[in-house]
C-alpha cells in the first residue's frame, strides 16, 4: 500500500519543486527566517503533490494514459488507474485534500509575515498548476505546458523562496537566479513528452514535441540544456553567484548523453527512460551545486 502511494504521488519527483525553493531562500540568507521557510518548504510540497494527483487524473479523464498501460516510472503517468488499484476519484480528492493542506499552510505563512499578497501569488500558482492537466485550460494540452513549467519551477519557487524571506518583489537578482531551475526542469518534461508523443496526440494532447516531432525533439532537448548552463555563466557573469558554481557546468556531459539517446532511439520508450533519469539526475545535480555554492 505505501509502495503504491509513492507511487500514486510521484514522490521522486519532489525535487524537481523543492530543490529551487531551498536556493531561493539561501540567497536571501541574511534575512533567513527558519519559521518562514518551514511553513514555505511544506507548502511547496503539498502544492506540488496536489499537482501531481490532478495530473493523473486529468490524463486518465482524457485518455491519454490509457494508451499504453505499461509503468515507465518516469513518464506516462503512476498508471495506478489503469491497473484498477486506485480510482480517478482517489485522484480527485487526493489533490483536493494537499490543496487544503498548502493553503493552510500558506494562510499561517500570510498571518506571521503580516502580507496579504502571499495568498495572492498563492492561489495565481495553485491555479497554474492544476490549469497544466485539468479543463477547462489544459495547457499541457495546447503546447503552453512547457512555458508554465518553466514558470512554476523556475521563477515562481526561487522568486518566491526569495520573497518570503524578504519581502522584496519582483527583483532582478532573484529572476536571473531562477532561470537554471526553470529551464532544467522543462528539459524533464521534454524529455519525458518524447515517449509520450504518439499516446499524447491520439487523446488530443498537443506538447512541443509535436513542433518537429519525436525525430528531431532532441534540437529542442538541447536548447533548454544550453539555455540553462548560459544562464548560469551569465549569472556569474554578473555576480550573482560565485565561481564555484561552475562546477555544475560539468553536468553538461550527462546531459549530452540523454541528448544523443533522444536523438538515436525517439521511439524507444525503454532506451528513452534512461534519458529521463539522466535528464532528473542533472537537475538535481545542478541544483546541489548552486545551494552548496550560495551556502559557502
Amino acid at each position: 500500500m505505501i509502495t503504491n502511494l509513492i507511487r500514486a504521488l510521484r514522490l521522486p519527483f519532489l525535487s524537481a519543486s523543492i530543490l529551487p525553493f531551498i536556493f531561493g531562500s539561501l540567497i536571501a540568507r541574511r534575512n533567513f527566517n527558519l519559521l518562514v521557510f518551514t511553513l514555505g518548504f511544506l507548502a511547496v510540497a503539498a502544492t506540488h503533490l496536489s499537482a501531481n494527483l490532478i495530473n493523473d487524473y486529468a490524463d486518465s479523464r482524457s485518455g491519454a494514459d490509457w494508451q499504453d498501460k505499461n509503468f515507465y516510472k518516469f513518464f506516462g503517468g503512476s498508471k495506478l488507474i489503469q491497473e484498477r488499484i486506485f480510482s480517478e476519484r482517489f485522484y480527485f480528492k487526493a489533490a483536493i485534500i494537499f490543496t487544503v493542506i498548502a493553503t493552510v499552510l500558506v494562510i499561517f505563512l500570510c498571518l506571521f509575515l503580516n502580507r496579504l499578497s502571499v495568498i495572492g501569488f498563492y492561489l495565481a500558482i495553485i491555479i497554474l498548476s492544476w490549469s497544466y492537466s485539468e479543463k477547462p485550460l489544459q495547457f499541457s494540452y495546447h503546447r503552453c505546458g512547457e512555458f508554465f513549467i518553466f514558470i512554476l519551477f523556475g521563477p515562481a519557487l526561487v522568486m518566491g523562496g526569495y520573497f518570503i524571506q524578504t519581502g522584496i518583489f519582483p527583483d532582478l537578482k532573484s529572476f536571473m537566479l531562477s532561470l537554471p531551475f526553470g529551464f532544467l526542469t522543462t528539459a524533464i518534461l521534454f524529455a519525458n513528452e518524447i515517449p509520450d508523443f504518439s499516446d499524447d496526440q491520439k487523446a488530443g494532447k498537443f506538447t512541443w514535441v509535436s513542433i518537429w516531432g519525436p525525430k528531431r525533439a532532441f534540437l529542442l532537448y538541447y536548447l533548454l540544456i544550453g539555455l540553462a548552463f548560459l544562464a548560469i555563466l551569465l549569472n556569474v557573469i554578473f555576480g550573482y553567484l560565485g565561481v564555484w558554481s561552475l562546477v555544475s557546468l560539468v553536468f553538461i556531459i550527462p546531459a549530452h548523453k540523454s541528448a544523443i539517446i533522444l536523438n538515436k532511439y525517439p521511439l524507444d520508450k525503454m532506451r528513452l527512460v534512461e534519458s529521463s533519469k539522466l535528464t532528473i539526475a542533472v537537475q538535481s545535480l545542478v541544483s546541489l551545486v548552486l545551494i552548496l555554492g550560495t551556502i559557502l
